[in-house]
């Protein structure tokens, strides 16, 4: 090959590489997205705990579930991302905080149907 057209191919995949690179850290959540992540994530665990548990361990265990989803609830509120930022940053910014709320919303449905077995348990 042409030494010419070697310097062109090595050009080319530098900087389809750097496009790589640069697209994966735009996306990237931000530290405090993945602080949120690791409470729901720790939130989620304590559900699972409350599902596994029986009678008053798992009204101990729900409800500090629901205190921890509040808390996350008012974090998430009160989320911003920085100013600043890139459209493309932007974005993956709001998708970060979208699959958290997706999250948060799972878990809620989840223990909204643990509370509703238990009245249906009570019931009969």
């Amino acid at each position: 090959m042409k030494r010419q057209s070697i310097n062109r191919m090595i050009s080319a995949i530098t900087i389809c590489g750097m496009g790589l690179m640069s697209a994966s850290t735009i996306a990237a959540p931000d530290e405090f997205q993945r602080q949120m992540t690791q409470r729901v994530q720790q939130a989620k665990q304590k559900l699972q705990e409350a599902e596994a548990a029986k009678g008053a361990e798992r009204q101990k265990l729900m409800g500090e579930h629901m205190k921890m989803m509040q808390e996350n609830m008012g974090k998430m509120r009160a989320m911003k991302p920085k100013e600043g930022m890139g459209m493309q940053e932007h974005e993956g910014w709001i998708h970060a905080h979208q699959n958290l709320m997706e999250e948060m919303m799972d878990q809620m449905m989840e223990e909204h149907h643990l509370l509703m077995d238990k009245a249906d348990a009570c019931k009969h």
